[in-house]
């Protein structure tokens, strides 16, 4: 009897049943040659130092055979609008690499760098402001994300003149938009396995507007019960920054004090040249400096060609990811890495001497 039935019950064991049958596919966690097909860019090299360090960028890229192609837009800070081409191509290819473009004080002109935020609805923006190795600063084991609401607060535009003399500034914030921002700065904690979210803001004042947005943060916050939620009004939270950086990890915060917190963090970090960042929403983003202090830079640096380009080289890098190409974001990050901890090319802001093409020529002679 045993006999007869084991070939029966090989043969059942061979034949898969139509509903619990499985398509096999081939899986691999190393990308393969061709796999990623080319993807155009839109590159805005702006004003000041931007056309500087675009084009170290445009020169590291070609040096890496990175499968993508810029569109190159002439775009600066003193024009109205925003060219609608570009904002065409951004649209159309859904990432952009910007420069600085610089912003007049005063006289009612609108900054572009506002007003292409909010065309794409870019809602998030993110500067990641750590240590590197080899770059000495007064603390150690800093690493924080800044993420920051890009689309209303104080730079919502909306001032006018009540009386002559008097003017007053409206600061929104909605609960959709508080929401929104507190669900990525906890996805992205969640995805890069970070413990803990802090919320920046004044709601021992602002009662009203800032206490909506900790309502928000709050509320998504018990959605993510492996994280740590943590609340800290402004002012205490630079205090803090400067005196003991390393207990942040990601800090979520309204508009206005998202910019200050994460220029502050990035000065304590190693410099505004070092800090790499992107603006991003649901269907588009575009990568610049992280902080965007000196992200213009002053006329003498233009001159003598001796801007920083590591920021936008680390940003480049964080595009690539976006675009998922990782081999070549971990390829320019290395490289950066490397020339930072070895020391002998760094431009004036960093303790060097070397002008931005030698920067530039150490990083393309260091990528793997």
């Amino acid at each position: 009897m045993a006999k007869r039935t084991l070939p029966i019950l090989k043969q059942l064991l061979h034949r898969q049943h139509p509903l619990l049958s499985v398509p096999s596919r081939s899986v691999t966690y190393m990308p393969r040659p061709g796999d990623g097909a080319p993807r155009t860019v839109t590159l805005i090299p702006g004003d000041g130092i931007g056309p500087l360090v675009t084009g170290a960028v445009e020169q590291v890229m070609d040096a890496m055979h990175a499968p993508i192609y810029f569109e190159k837009f002439d775009v600066h800070g003193d024009m109205k609008i925003i060219p609608a081409e570009v904002v065409e191509s951004i649209r159309r290819n859904k990432v952009c690499l910007k420069g600085g473009l610089n912003t007049p004080m005063g006289g009612g002109v609108s900054s572009l760098n506002l007003q292409l935020r909010k065309e794409l609805d870019l809602y998030a923006s993110l500067v990641n402001c750590c240590n590197f190795p080899g770059l000495p600063t007064r603390h150690e084991d800093v690493d924080i994300v800044v993420i920051r609401e890009n689309t209303e607060g104080e730079y919502a535009g909306l001032e006018h003149e009540v009386v002559p003399g008097v003017v007053e500034s409206l600061k929104v914030i909605t609960k959709f938009c508080s929401e929104r921002i507190a669900k990525y700065a906890f996805e992205y904690a969640y995805l890069n396995n970070r413990k803990t979210v802090t919320a920046v803001h004044k709601a021992n004042i602002m009662k009203l507007a800032d206490g909506l947005f900790l309502e928000s943060c709050r509320e998504i916050a018990s959605r993510y019960p492996g994280i740590k939620y943590n609340e800290i009004i402004v002012d205490n939270c630079c205090m803090q920054l400067v005196s003991k950086p390393e207990q942040f990890d990601v800090m979520v915060t309204p508009n206005l004090y998202g910019n200050l917190v994460a220029n502050t963090a990035a000065g304590i970090a190693g410099g505004t040249g070092v800090m790499p960042g992107g603006n991003v929403g649901a269907d588009h983003a575009v990568f610049e400096q992280g902080a965007s202090a000196g992200n213009v830079g002053k006329q003498k640096i233009v001159d003598r060609k001796t801007a920083n380009p590591v920021a936008l080289l680390l940003s480049s890098a964080m595009m690539l990811r976006h675009l998922q190409f990782p081999t070549f974001a971990d390829r320019l990050e290395n490289s950066v890495k490397h020339v930072i901890l070895e020391g002998k090319h760094r431009t004036k802001d960093l303790g060097g001497k070397s002008t931005t093409q030698e920067v530039v020529d150490a990083v393309i002679a260091n990528l793997e």
